[in-house]
């Protein structure tokens, strides 16, 4: 690794090997007219089954606009990934659920993620494994709380 990068140009370029893998190397082709944030909402979705989801959630989740987190949602209902269904305790609100579309994707997505960590962190020992992860936590807690520039 060269030395004069800064380390946000070293985590922009990670970002980009990671996005680069899903893209290439991954069972992209499988997962028909997905998204990269469309595969983000799917997996927290999936991964909150056991409550409701609502649009909000995925706004504070991904820290995104009401109207970014509406056109995510709305090519993802047409798309067939989601449908909305209101709940029977407020009249206003509609929950998020997962079609057998997009559990199909979400599991090709699971184990495309599990071989890109196991991939990732080769020959990192479980110590190193928890203190990246402190790392990262805390580079991304110090922007979330940083002063501007």
């Amino acid at each position: 690794m060269c030395e004069r990068y800064y380390i946000n140009t070293e985590l922009r370029i990670l970002s980009r090997n990671i996005n680069n893998y899903f893209i290439n190397y991954g069972n992209r082709k499988k997962v028909d007219k997905m998204t990269g944030s469309g595969a983000w909402i799917i997996a927290y979705i999936a991964e909150n089954h056991h409550r409701d989801v609502f649009q909000r959630d995925l706004e504070k989740e991904f820290d995104i606009t009401r109207s970014t987190a509406s056109k995510n949602v709305d090519l993802l209902v047409e798309n067939g990934f989601i449908v909305r269904e209101p709940v029977d305790y407020d009249a206003r609100l509609k929950k998020l659920v997962l079609t057998e579309k997009a559990l199909e994707v979400f599991n090709i997505m699971r184990n495309d993620r599990a071989t890109l960590e196991s991939q990732m962190l080769s020959g990192f020992s479980d110590e190193e494994k928890k203190q990246l992860r402190g790392f990262l936590r805390r580079i991304s807690s110090n922007l979330e709380t940083g002063e501007e520039f």
